[in-house]
């Protein structure tokens, strides 16, 4: 027997109160932040907001104890429930509201994906409330509500000015790019056959894996060598970056605070381009997409570095790393078109 079923006026508090935070959230992912009219203080928001997630919290928690065995709450006190984890999300999400664009677009960002998080989270509990039976607490109540606190736990790991959130951006896109280049690493060790850990021999078949399509021939391996040095610029982009940040980031005027945004915008392309780079080196090479995708990840990297060159971020001793990948970037692009065009 579930709350859907088995209380008609105490199912109608929950589905209002499941239907109104749905909506709730469905604004705070797809809506804009309030613009700032006066001074905005910082460490305010953020401990009304620490206090606004940790009262979701609590009221998700006295919400799911209530019905995790009988008796089920009477009406009255079953609207009071609701009414109550309705008014905390209500809180929760006016208060992310007050943070205005000018604070970072890639803080608000991260602090909107997390709220929405907290969200999701209790629209899941809600369901999973009306649809489960009430007799015994269920493993998919207490997944749903440790759910809901682990969305809550994450804000005491956000960021907390745009300085901080950029270093989140550089620190995720450092990590996917590594990878791109380790697995690129791993196949080439292979001495012939990049697919041998994902295809087996058939031993009914006389001929196993003989078609040369699926291995390397001895162009392909320079055209990768040189290719390895234009992700490895990548990830030199993105450490030296995050290098720079540390040391020189700036979140307390609006001018550094657009930059800081700037550098975050353009540094989210450069896994995606690094990855549909290596996507396209596996036999059989097409030597045509080899070369758009390596003129395009070189485009990307000298488009950041420029955009790196005109923030705060670049002082003459970033200067110079700025200069030599700028230079790395035109040899490895240069070095692959050669190759590409030899014997062509």
């Amino acid at each position: 027997m579930s709350a859907e079923n088995c209380d008609a006026p105490l199912s109608v508090s929950l589905r209002n109160a499941l239907n109104s935070i749905q909506c709730i959230r469905d604004r705070v992912r797809d809506g804009e932040s309030n613009e700032s009219d006066g001074a905005f203080n910082l460490s305010n928001f953020w401990d009304t907001l620490n206090q606004a997630v940790k009262a979701v919290s609590q009221e998700a928690t006295k919400l799911s104890l209530a019905f995790s065995r009988p008796p089920l709450p009477s009406v009255q006190d079953g609207e009071k429930l609701s009414e109550s984890i309705l008014k905390s999300v209500l809180t929760l999400s006016t208060v992310y509201y007050w943070l205005p664009k000018s604070q970072g677009v890639t803080l608000r960002r991260q602090v909107r994906d997390a709220t929405v998080e907290v969200l999701e989270g209790v629209v899941h509990l809600l369901e999973v409330i009306l649809s489960l039976p009430l007799h015994s607490l269920t493993q998919e109540q207490l997944t749903s509500t440790g759910g809901v606190w682990s969305a809550c736990d994450q804000f005491a790991q956000l960021p907390k000015e745009n300085k901080e959130a950029l270093l989140v951006v550089l620190s995720s896109q450092t990590g996917v790019v590594k990878d791109a280049i380790e697995e690129m690493e791993q196949a080439l060790s292979e001495a012939q056959d990049p697919f041998n850990d994902v295809l087996d021999d058939d031993p009914d078949e006389g001929n196993p894996r003989g078609n040369q399509d699926m291995y390397w021939s001895e162009k392909d391996r320079q055209v990768i060598g040189s290719c390895q040095g234009l992700t490895k610029a990548a990830a030199a982009c993105l450490r030296k970056l995050t290098a720079a940040v540390k040391a020189n980031g700036d979140s307390a005027v609006a001018q550094n605070v657009a930059q800081l945004d700037d550098l975050a915008d353009i540094s989210r392309e450069i896994s995606p381009s690094v990855d549909d780079l290596a996507l396209c080196l596996y036999p059989p090479m097409d030597y045509s997409g080899v070369e758009n995708n390596v003129s395009k990840l070189a485009a990307l990297l000298k488009k950041f570095l420029e955009i790196i060159r005109c923030s705060h971020v670049c002082g003459e001793s970033e200067l110079t790393w700025v200069q030599f990948l700028e230079g790395a970037v035109d040899h490895n692009l240069q070095k692959a078109k050669l190759l590409i065009e030899l014997d062509s």
